[in-house]
Parts: structure tokens; sequence; C-alpha cells
């Protein structure tokens, strides 16, 4: 049930700040709203503090109601934020220039291009940064803990320094960090000002040391220094014990058994769990795979690629295409190479995380190859919950290289020939081999579980 009004709170000592909250509302056919509760690193992480407020965005139309209908719950303010204003901020800048600077991601012969309306829809940025700021200003209490998180709130540190100099602020991103030749890409004015932003805070932290290393790079070469902002790094880790409690649940085992079916017995799995963005190179795997049946026919009928590939950002047109294309390569590779009692690849586009965890149980290699990406979790849940261990083929550029790459297959993400041949070599791993790097796999991926986490940040932000 949803309460009609929040319970007033008194004013927090620990604040998180994030576009996505851990709730979010759907209407119903009746005109009643109906509560869904996120997941995710942040969820768990948070959840080892009491005295805590969450700032988050509506979403959606769901959400929106709710604000104007005071619902919601102790300890999360939903800020209802003009939608023209949100759109401009998250899918204008955040998810369309933020995001490709910081991924790498622009064809630079004919992007990007900042025009006239790229600064209006900076101004939207700063005016959805400038709404958590005043609203974090208002909750917190003297002398609280913020901690603000990711791309999407860059300039929100420095806005708040300015309302609530008592504050300790924190700035985490989960994102990499850009390089500085290809971050002084935007204007300069707009990379001063993000730099700034984010120097606004008490601490600024990463998932690795190789973004922390490219922020400061970036601070040094553009503003001369980061000023008195404390650098950290926090690598997140996978939370062992809830997903292993998951992925033995009744409708984990039953998808299971429907993906037996479809892999058919006695073959091995090559198993990827994505969203369809442009960073996770999924298409490229594909192709990785399409070389490894013709480079060793001997894997044919022998080998499945459990691939689900779960729509993203389909709001923007770039993202459709992909998703297009993921599907069209995964049509044609069955379509070349599959038999009457074998489909090569098995693709999934519906997000369903009982299914993705029973592929990981079922995995025998786990193919993570991203173009760039800030850690990637894939890479170490699946060791944590795989049945018989799984070999990892992952990319270099993915923040999980850090910890994982001593015990995992490594691989450009960008050479299709030689991802296909240590896709070869993990499938002809001996399975006690295969088990004992999982095992290392799983340590090394549950170094630091989110509610640790989560607190390290708070106690380095309240020490330093």
């Amino acid at each position: 049930m949803v309460s009609e009004h929040a319970p007033h709170q008194p004013a927090a000592q620990v604040l998180v700040a994030s576009n996505r909250g851990p709730v979010s509302y759907a209407l119903r056919e009746d005109g009643s709203l109906e509560a869904k509760r996120g997941g995710g690193g942040l969820v768990s992480g948070l959840s080892a503090v009491d005295d805590k407020m969450w700032v988050c965005a509506a979403l959606g139309n769901g959400d929106r109601e709710a604000v104007r209908r005071g619902v919601g719950e102790p300890g999360v303010r939903m800020l209802d934020i003009d939608a023209g204003t949100h759109a401009d901020a998250y899918n204008g800048i955040a998810n369309s220039v933020l995001w490709f600077v910081h991924h790498m991601l622009y064809q630079t012969p004919v992007e990007p291009v900042f025009d006239a309306e790229f600064r209006r829809q900076w101004a939207s940025y700063e005016a959805y940064n400038r709404a958590f700021a005043e609203a974090l200003a208002e909750e917190a209490g003297e002398g609280a803990a913020v901690l603000v998180q990711d791309y999407h709130l860059s300039l929100v540190p420095g806005m708040l320094r300015e309302l609530r100099p008592d504050l300790r602020i924190g700035h985490f991103s989960h994102t990499p960090w850009a390089p500085v030749d290809y971050f002084r890409l935007l204007p300069d004015d707009i990379a001063e000002q993000l730099l700034r932003g984010i120097l606004g805070a008490d601490r600024a932290a990463f998932l690795t040391r190789r973004w922390s290393d490219a922020f400061i790079g970036c601070c040094t070469e553009i503003l001369g220094g980061t000023g008195r902002t404390r650098i950290g790094v926090h690598g997140l880790g996978a939370d062992a014990g809830f997903l292993r409690r998951r992925a033995h649940e009744a409708d984990v085992d039953e998808r299971m058994e429907s993906l037996r079916a479809q892999i058919g017995p006695d073959r091995r799995t090559i198993v990827r769990v994505d969203r369809t963005e442009l960073s996770k190179n999924i298409v490229r795997g594909l192709h990785a795979y399409r070389a490894l049946l013709d480079e060793h026919p001997e894997w044919r009928e022998r080998v499945v690629h459990v691939a689900f590939a779960y729509p993203s950002r389909q709001d923007l047109a770039v993202y459709r295409e992909y998703t297009a294309e993921v599907q069209q390569v995964a049509d044609a590779i069955n379509k070349t190479y599959g038999t009457a009692d074998w489909t090569p690849v098995v693709l999934h586009v519906k997000d369903d995380f009982a299914r993705s965890l029973a592929a990981y149980r079922l995995a025998d290699v786990a193919l993570v190859n991203p173009i760039r990406d800030g850690m990637n979790l894939v890479a170490k849940e699946v060791p944590v919950v795989s049945d018989e261990g799984c070999a990892l083929v992952l990319s270099r550029e993915a923040g999980a290289y850090e910890e994982l790459g001593e015990h995992a297959f490594t691989v450009n993400p960008y050479d299709v020939t030689a991802t296909a041949t240590a896709l070869h070599e993990a499938l002809t791993l001996p399975d006690d081999v295969r088990a004992a790097r999982s095992e290392r796999l799983a340590e090394a991926a549950t170094a630091l579980p989110p509610q640790q986490w989560f607190l390290d940040q708070l106690e380095a932000l309240r020490r330093d």
C-alpha cells in the first residue's frame, strides 16, 4: 500500500542524490498508484544507514502524479522537475553528451556539434542540477554528509557548496572518466564548469584508479589542479549473499529448465547479460562468436551463445537502431549455422532478472567485452553465481579489469578475431581449472560489497 502523505522528516544527517530513486510509481487503471521498489548497488548500499534522505527525480507520469498527490515514502524526496527540462537534461545532455564523452563513443568526423540547441539544453541541465542542490540544502541537517551520484548531477556539488558551506559533500562517478584530449571535445567553458562543479565537493570518488587519474589529468590540464578536493577510489563489488540466495529461488529454477531446453543437452554455454547500451559492444561480441564458429567448426552444435540484450534508452534513435542491429546479427548467425536441433544464439530482449540469474548459473563462459565501462557488475556477478564455475572473457576497457584481469581472458574490445580466440581458449579449459579460476574471480569480485562500499565512502567523507 502507498500512503497518501509521507510523514514529516527531521533534518537528515546522510543524504543521497541521484536521478533515479529507490522507488517508482505506476498509475493503475482505477487511478490508484502502485509503488515499485528498485534495486542495484546504491539501494543495497544505502540500506546500511538509518538516518538518511534520498533525493531523486520524478521520472514518469506515475512519479509526477505521486508528487502532486503528496504520496511518498519516509526518507525519499522526489522532485517534480518540469518534464521538458528533465528531458533536455537527461537525454539531451547527460545521455547524449556526457555519456558519449566519458565512453568515447562519438563518430568525430560528424559529431559532436555544439550549437545553439546544445546551449539551450545545457541551460536545462543547469536548472535540473539547481533543483537538486536547492532540495538538498533544504533537507540537510547542520554539517550533514551529502553523497551526490553520477554524471547527471555533476554541477550539484558546486551549487550546493554555495548554498550550504557547512555540509560535507561527496560526488561519485559510476562511469569512466574521459582522458583529457577527449574531454576537451567539450566547449572550453562547459568543460571547466563540469570540473568546477564536481570540485565543489570535499571528496570526488571513482570506481577505479584509472578513472580517478583521468579526472585528475583533466583538472590539472584545464584548471591547474584539483584544489582542496580529495580524490578517492571505491570499486563496487557484487553482493554475494543476496545473489546466491536469489539465484536458488523457485522462479530461477523454472527459468533454468526453460533455458536448458533451448540450449539442448551436453552443450557449453557462452553467456552475456547487458542493456543495449552502445558502450556494451554486443554487436562485436556476436561477430566474435560467428568467427569462433567459422575458425573452430568443431564447436558447431556443441556450444550456444545465451545473449540477453535488454533494450535501453529506446527514446533515443541511435539506441533503437543499435538494438535492431543486435537482433539482425543474431538472426543472421542462426540462419547461417543453425540446424534442426541447434540454435547457435539464444537471444532474449525482455528484461527478466530471474532469467538472468538462471543464465549466470548455467554459464561455462561469461563474455563481457564493453568498449568502455565504469565497472561492469555482470563480470563480477557471473562467477559468484555460476553452478559449475565459469571462465571470464573480459575487455581491458571495463573497470572490472583492474580487479579481475589477472584471472580472466583479457581482450581488446575492438579485436573480433582475438575475442574469438579467447572464447575458444575459455571453452577448452579443463573443468577443474575453470572452477578454480572462477573461485578466484568470485573472491576478487566480492571484496567490497555494496553496503561496505557505501559506508567506506561515508566514513572517508566525514574523516577527510
